[in-house]
């Protein structure tokens, strides 16, 4: 059977609309609502962030939302059971983001078993070297019928650029520059120059543009390059300050596809 990602990338070319949120948070059970409220509102995937100790990659408001998480009791056990009550009610690509630390603590074979037997259909851990990835676990990733999707940004080579697409399934996280997560308001020359670099290349592999799309402005201008983008930052705040999932996570999914 096709994986729900590979159908998603082959039914819808642009403007795919990828929402990240970390799980336990703001409260520990509200990562289904919000699942559930991002997929009626019309997104085409979600990213499940796996909360850590030391996210180090991640902007202050995606770190925030990790330490309230784990406050919260949030651990990967429980994420799991929360993603097969999620594909009870929720038809879309769900991807688990996360560094490697709790997947190994979890047990790497055990962790890809039971994502995919709760309904999960990839997994991003940036963190993850690709020669070890290739070494140790790519055949029991592919094994299970997950998809592992790697990062690149604006200094990968183009060299390790062909590599990554030759080992990736599903699409490519382009990240858009080289600092950690966070709002922006716009890309840079050097970042328009990246993205055209990518399309450039015909990657085997779609790709989708993350880090500083957080408006229908940066969503439009990444999507001329690529297949859509994720949005991360931006919505974790949302959440934060929101006191109705059903009507805000609507409004703030709104803008992003009335193009």
């Amino acid at each position: 059977m096709n994986n729900r990602i590979d159908k998603l990338f082959e039914t819808k070319k642009e403007k795919i609309l990828s929402i990240f949120y970390t799980a336990g948070f703001p409260k520990l059970n509200d990562t289904m609502e919000i699942a559930i409220q991002l997929e009626k509102s019309g997104v085409d995937m979600i990213e499940i962030g796996i909360p850590f100790s030391d996210p180090i990659a991640d902007g202050p408001t995606i770190q925030d939302s990790n330490k309230i998480a784990l406050d919260n009791g949030m651990n990967l056990k429980l994420l799991i059971q929360q993603v097969k009550e999620i594909r009870k009610k929720v038809s879309m690509p769900i991807i688990l983001m996360g560094y490697i630390n709790p997947v190994m603590q979890y047990g790497f074979e055990q962790f890809v078993k039971d994502a995919k037997e709760a309904g999960a259909d990839g997994f991003i851990l940036p963190d993850l070297p690709l020669a070890e990835y290739q070494e140790h676990y790519q055949q029991i990733v592919e094994a299970h019928g997950l998809l592992n999707i790697f990062l690149i940004s604006p200094t990968t080579s183009d060299e390790r650029i062909r590599m990554i697409d030759q080992v990736s399934s599903g699409f490519i996280y382009a990240v858009s520059s080289s600092s950690t997560t966070g709002t922006k308001t716009g890309f840079s020359v050097e970042q328009e120059l990246y993205f055209n670099r990518l399309k450039k290349m015909k990657l085997r592999n779609p790709f989708l543009i993350g880090f500083g799309v957080s408006n229908r402005e940066t969503f439009n201008a990444v999507c001329h390059h690529s297949s859509g983008a994720i949005v991360g930052s931006a919505f974790i705040k949302l959440l934060k300050k929101s006191k109705d999932f059903n009507e805000d996570i609507y409004h703030f999914t709104k803008p992003f596809q009335n193009n």
